[in-house]
């Protein structure tokens, strides 16, 4: 007579969970991020930027995370190819190792479709069998006219397959410009949990406790996404500069330039001093620059990431221009 048993068997595979944070360029993914890990520290963390230069992962320099950075392009088109590789990487480092991290967040660019980062998790086999999609953080800033959802696709991607939409940056808005973009986000993702966050803040275990999701897997392979239209210039600044200089061009920049012009960040420095000065931008607006602390690796050369919609020309050459002519 055989004996059959219905015990679990020896050969299941542990699945890592992953997260993945999108929302348009400015509304604060980075900084939520920088708060997450702090209560979240065992983390391994991928980062996407549109940009040739990494500026995002400075904001993470106080946490001593596995990172990884994809840069040159997008997440969901020119360097989509990159991810699946790294994956693959981060699970052997964890099942060779002493696993270093619980869990997985993947940053995507903010001009980044979610979409292809969820094919890629979803459907390939070896990927799917090692790692668990536990949602789509969304951020998306109060301050954001609600108009840049027509005007960006991206921007309304990234809310419609979000699980958690986040608004941050509720401090710089008015109550009327909150409800327009609360009514507008019902519209988009009528199903997805709301959270606000002031600076980064807000209850964390929401965001790592997310209720799971059932996703169809599409039929088809995933077509391929048209072109941004987005461009990007790098700076570099080999000598420090004072601030007040830098500012009134970057609002010069931002003021002549509101529709093109849809990111500035960058980490620049200033005489007398070590600490090298955190500058972002957008939506119109400069926001105040911060102080980072001082890391080794720091070469003490500024960089400064533009990012428009469209190419626009000689913007280097004006804002170099706009530098000399500003002297304080």
């Amino acid at each position: 007579m055989n004996n059959y048993s219905l015990a679990r068997s020896s050969n299941v595979i542990e699945r890592i969970p992953v997260f993945i944070i999108s929302g348009f360029l400015g509304s604060g993914k980075t900084t939520l991020l920088n708060r997450l890990l702090s209560h979240a520290p065992q983390s391994a963390v991928i980062i996407n930027e549109f940009g040739a230069t990494p500026i995002d992962q400075q904001l993470l320099r106080e946490h001593k995370v596995p990172l990884s950075t994809l840069v040159g392009g997008c997440l969901c088109c020119q360097v989509i190819g990159s991810l699946t590789p790294l994956l693959k990487n981060l699970r052997m480092a964890w099942d060779s190792g002493d696993r270093p991290f619980e869990r997985v967040i993947i940053e995507t660019s903010g001009v980044a479709n979610p979409e292809p980062v969820l094919d890629i998790l979803l459907r390939e086999r070896w990927l799917a069998a090692r790692y668990s999609l536990q949602g789509v953080i969304a951020t998306v800033s109060a301050s954001m006219d609600t108009d840049h959802f027509d005007y960006f696709p991206e921007a309304q991607a990234q809310i419609a397959w979000a699980d958690t939409v986040v608004m941050t940056q509720i401090d710089l808005a008015t109550a009327e410009a909150i409800a327009k973009l609360d009514a507008r986000l019902s519209v988009l993702a009528p199903a997805a949990t709301r959270l606000t966050a002031v600076q980064g803040e807000l209850d964390h275990n929401a965001l790592l406790n997310l209720p799971n999701k059932f996703r169809r897997l599409r039929n088809t392979e995933l077509p391929e996404l048209p072109d941004h239209g987005f461009s990007s210039i790098t700076l570099q600044l080999e000598h420090p500069l004072p601030w007040e200089r830098m500012q009134k061009t970057l609002e010069y920049l931002i003021a002549h330039y509101p529709k093109q012009l849809v990111r500035v960040k960058g980490m620049v420095y200033t005489p007398g001093q070590n600490q090298p000065l955190l500058v972002q931008g957008g939506s119109g607006r400069l926001y105040p620059a911060t102080r980072l602390p001082v890391r080794t690796s720091d070469d003490g050369v500024g960089r400064l990431v533009i990012i428009t919609q469209g190419e626009v020309k000689g913007l280097a050459e004006e804002l170099m221009t706009q530098l000399r002519s500003h002297n304080v």
